[in-house]
């Protein structure tokens, strides 16, 4: 297959590497039709994560499905199924409890930025839709892979309620959608911190009511005044650096809750603000799976739609350019056809 091959820090190539296969019975091979560049793929790109062999990447696609394991039963060869970014076994303590992504099964998508890809837990982990959408819901229907969920991860971890204001830390693909879940679940008013017009645009269109373009103490001074002193009863923490989430909890009001969905990198929580406010934290990984049955629906039905944070779309063979597009922040997220 072609499939995106990280081989060192900047370097990006689309390369013939060999087709995954059913390793475990309750295995699938799914054939991509959409995949994409995630932000988290930028901390491997830019040498903050380390990368040492080439390996694929991609952990978002959405396709139909090739060839499935002798124990897979209720997905079947020709479904068109949204694969969630973190696999679930769907059997254990954890999946039970509504915690897929603390599986004992965990695993993740590996080559969603390629041709095909593998699923394990299939019958777990795969959304099987009723029929094949449209080129032109692809995009919608992809956020449902991973970045979606995770901005409605932020917002209910965030205990974001009807009539509540909510302020969300980052302007990225999760930030946006973390804007617009906050808006679908209820919030009154919604301050968007963000300084790029086009990202700026996209969130009013989601549903923020205010926008900040200042950083640091400067925004959480904004946030103050937008609020009367009082500060945001729920924030979303959509980056993972140290300074997005001081100013996430800069920000929320005595007894609010920081949701977290930014891959921590060099983040100190700040425990004394954290104790005297008594503001909680919640967050981390998305369970995806938790939340398609709700999600899905919306989406289909027209009435949820992130498919506006995919502002740049390019064949596979041009995913070095993706990449680029991203980390010079020329794009918020780059859909790739295989």
């Amino acid at each position: 297959m072609r499939a995106t091959i990280l081989h060192a820090p900047g370097d990006i190539r689309v390369e013939t590497w060999a087709d995954p296969t059913i390793e475990r019975p309750t295995d699938a091979i799914v054939r991509v039709v959409a995949g994409c560049v995630c932000g988290s793929d930028l901390w491997s790109y830019r040498g903050i994560n380390p990368a040492s062999d080439p390996r694929t990447v991609g952990h978002e696609a959405i396709g139909v499905v090739e060839a499935v394991g002798a124990d897979v039963e209720r997905v079947r060869e020709g479904d068109f199924v949204i694969v969630p970014f973190d696999h679930c076994c769907g059997r254990c303590v954890h999946c039970l409890a509504g915690q897929s992504q603390g599986c004992v099964e965990l695993a993740m998508t590996a080559s969603g930025q390629a041709e095909l890809t593998r699923v394990t837990n299939a019958d777990a982990t795969c959304f099987v839709l009723d029929e094949a959408p449209s080129p032109d819901r692809h995009a919608a229907v992809l956020a449902l892979s991973d970045v979606l969920p995770t901005g409605y991860h932020a917002a209910v971890s965030a205990g974001v309620q009807p009539g509540t204001t909510a302020v969300v830390v980052g302007d990225g693909a999760v930030g946006l959608c973390g804007v617009l879940s906050a808006r679908r679940l209820g919030a009154e008013r919604i301050i968007a911190l963000s300084r790029n017009p086009e990202r700026q645009r996209i969130a009013t269109v989601f549903g923020a009511t205010d926008l900040v373009p200042e950083r640091g103490d400067d925004a959480v001074e904004v946030v103050r005044e937008l609020t009367g002193g009082v500060g945001a009863d729920a924030v979303l923490e959509c980056v993972g650096t140290e300074q997005s989430m001081l100013t996430a909890f800069s920000v929320a009001r005595p007894g609010a809750t920081v949701g977290f969905v930014g891959v921590p990198h060099g983040t100190q929580i700040p425990w004394p603000t954290a104790f005297r406010g008594n503001i909680g934290l919640r967050g981390g990984m998305a369970p995806v799976v938790r939340y398609l049955p709700e999600l899905v629906p919306a989406v289909l039905a027209g009435e949820l739609d992130a498919s506006a944070v995919f502002d740049l779309e390019l064949p596979l063979a041009d995913a070095a350019e993706a990449y680029r597009a991203m980390d010079e922040r020329r794009a918020i997220k780059v859909l790739l056809r295989p």
